[in-house]
């Protein structure tokens, strides 16, 4: 590598860390270190900085706290000069990487395989983004570690954006994705019938659509993959959302803390809608049905797990509204309505929760019901 390369990277890693510390600081400012510590869902600060620098949301739940981010900036300070960063150099490779599961160039998928000699379950990954962003190289490598270990294997999977289709389709990546695995599951050495899935934000929210829908799988289609079940054994829901039925939300989370006609040209492009008066036509009365997780649940359905960082006050701005504690308190109280098993952590109740205790929570609850001895 020529010194100008050099140069160029370390130029590059010292305006990284320059930017860091300027937000920080402002946080800190902002905040003016008070109890209840910020995070993207409050703060604008870290919510831009969320945006900028993705790595810095530690366990992957699509909420940047304040300590995470603290923690980022001390461990870009103790490698500088150090050579390659120690978390890139433990990341784990995919066993099989970029696997085109679906017909469109966002269809693919990594593949972490666990050794085993019996096929293994596994615990699939859903990135979060909005379903506007992100990627499933945001899988968190302690995650996939902590189940390769007792031998769970483990799929983080990428799907298409609004820009390329409306969010029934985009959900429906995600059963694909859940579908080629079953149907390929003598290469990749699957157990069929143990699959969770979890994801922080837009992945909290597809897992819990793909543990509450109908099975998806049709006996009678040309597509072989499209013939195996998209159902879970386990979904989990870290800061996600209680239904993609938005005409819903101020029932359970409040008023939208903006103008609504923002609000309905929101829905209106999430639906793939032109006319604000259809998303109350019998159409879009019929999509909002297919999207309503809360609506969806029975007693047949996927054992839930649900984490929300977020303070349980009146909505202050949109990111707070999206991933408002309420949405995990409506699903709560739907799955005790109708008889299915549920674990729910929230920061707002219990302020020594940490990512990483989440992370184990969240894990210890997929291998019950995986059937996995640690």
């Amino acid at each position: 590598m020529n010194r100008r390369k050099i140069a160029v990277g370390t130029q590059k890693r010292h305006f990284l860390r320059l930017g860091i510390l300027v937000i920080l600081s402002v946080c800190v400012c902002v905040c003016g270190l008070c109890r209840a510590e910020a995070d993207s869902t409050t703060n604008a600060q870290l919510k831009k900085m969320l945006e900028r620098y993705p790595k810095t949301d530690a366990n992957g739940d699509g909420v940047l706290t304040l300590s995470e981010a603290k923690a980022f900036m001390e461990k870009q300070r103790g490698q500088k000069g150090q050579g390659k960063d120690k978390s890139v150099q433990n990341r784990p490779k995919p066993t099989f990487a970029d696997v085109q599961y679906g017909p469109h160039e966002r269809n693919v998928l990594d593949f972490y395989q666990a050794k085993s000699a019996k096929p293994t379950p596994v615990v699939v990954y859903i990135h979060g983004g909005g379903f506007v962003g992100g990627d499933k190289k945001g899988v968190n490598p302690a995650i996939v570690n902590k189940c390769l270990a007792p031998g769970v294997s483990v799929a983080a999977i990428n799907y298409r954006f609004l820009q390329h289709a409306p969010l029934m389709d985009i959900l429906r990546d995600s059963a694909r994705a859940i579908q080629f695995l079953r149907y390929n599951c003598s290469q990749y050495n699957i157990d069929k019938k143990r699959i969770a899935s979890s994801g922080g934000s837009a992945g909290a929210g597809t897992s819990l659509w793909l543990g509450s829908h109908k099975d998806l799988a049709n006996p009678k289609s040309k597509d072989p993959v499209l013939r195996e079940s998209s159902r879970l054994s386990a979904a989990g829901s870290l800061n996600g959302q209680f239904s993609y039925d938005f005409e819903r939300w101020a029932e359970f989370i409040g008023e939208y803390p903006g103008t609504k006609d923002n609000m309905s040209s929101k829905i209106m492009g999430l639906y793939g809608l032109t006319d604000p008066n259809d998303i109350s036509s019998p159409k879009g009365k019929a999509i909002r049905a297919d999207l309503d997780m809360h609506g969806l649940l029975t007693k047949d359905d996927a054992p839930i797990f649900l984490y929300t960082a977020g303070k349980n006050t009146e909505p202050t701005d949109h990111g707070h509204y999206v991933h408002h504690p309420r949405h995990s308190i409506a699903i709560k109280n739907k799955c005790k309505q109708v008889g299915i098993e549920c674990l729910m952590l929230l920061k707002a109740e219990d302020a020594s929760l940490t990512g990483n205790t989440v992370n184990e929570r969240m894990l210890g609850f997929f291998f019950r019901h995986l059937k996995v001895s640690r």
